[in-house]
């Protein structure tokens, strides 16, 4: 009987160390009632300029993250319109950026010659460091992602209705009503699974919780 209850607490010290990363619906991640389509095998970050959590998540954790997951998951950056003033201008600043990027050849948005990230830290730097403010001047705020990007004006004014822009502003805009209940930044693996953010304490815990939903 000793023998047989030696075994069990092993079995079940065994079972317990095998499923420590087990994640649970409903309370680390939340399942979507409208999944985004064609997103399999995508982590999609929503975030703002003016989201002072983004920044700093995007500064200290971010390339740790991207290190991690690389070859796992496509990062699918969808930029929050309602947050900040001039928001919507950088929305499409953003979304212009990335088809340049993509014309480009370059593929993620981690590329040292992102034209995306580029403009995304100079928005960062500009009003977390400098604390930039640029009222209802919007020509100003745009000029901040134009030169940081090495993108005329001119050509700015052309692409910004471009149908690959409008297509990425459209998918965009199907996420923001997400918003209205969590705060940013937020993930979303696969278009399907939202990431419950109070419960990642650490950027391991986000990368493991990644890797798991990459595979559902």
């Amino acid at each position: 009987m000793e023998r047989f209850f030696l075994n069990m607490c092993k079995i079940l010290l065994l079972f317990g160390i095998l499923n420590a990363g087990a994640f649970t619906e409903g309370e680390d991640y939340i399942r979507l009632k409208t999944p985004i389509a064609n997103m399999n095998k995508t982590l999609i970050n929503l975030f703002s300029y003016a989201c002072p959590m983004c920044y700093e998540e995007e500064k200290s954790a971010m390339p740790d993250i991207a290190k991690k997951l690389d070859g796992i998951v496509e990062f699918k950056p969808f930029h929050i319109k309602t947050q900040g003033m001039h928001a919507k201008d950088a929305s499409e600043i953003f979304a212009v950026l990335l088809v340049k990027d993509k014309e480009s050849g370059i593929t993620s948005i981690f590329d040292k010659n992102s034209r995306f990230a580029k403009a995304k830290m100079a928005y960062y730097s500009a009003y977390h460091e400098k604390k930039r403010r640029w009222g209802t001047g919007g020509k100003s705020f745009i000029n901040v992602g134009l030169n940081a990007s090495g993108l005329s004006e001119d050509e700015f004014e052309v692409l910004r209705k471009d149908a690959r822009v409008l297509e990425i502003l459209d998918l965009w805009n199907i996420s923001y009503d997400m918003i209205e209940i969590y705060n940013a930044p937020l993930y979303i693996v696969n278009g399907k699974y939202l990431i419950n953010s109070k419960y990642i304490n650490s950027t391991e815990s986000l990368i493991n919780i990644v890797k798991d939903l990459a595979d559902k």
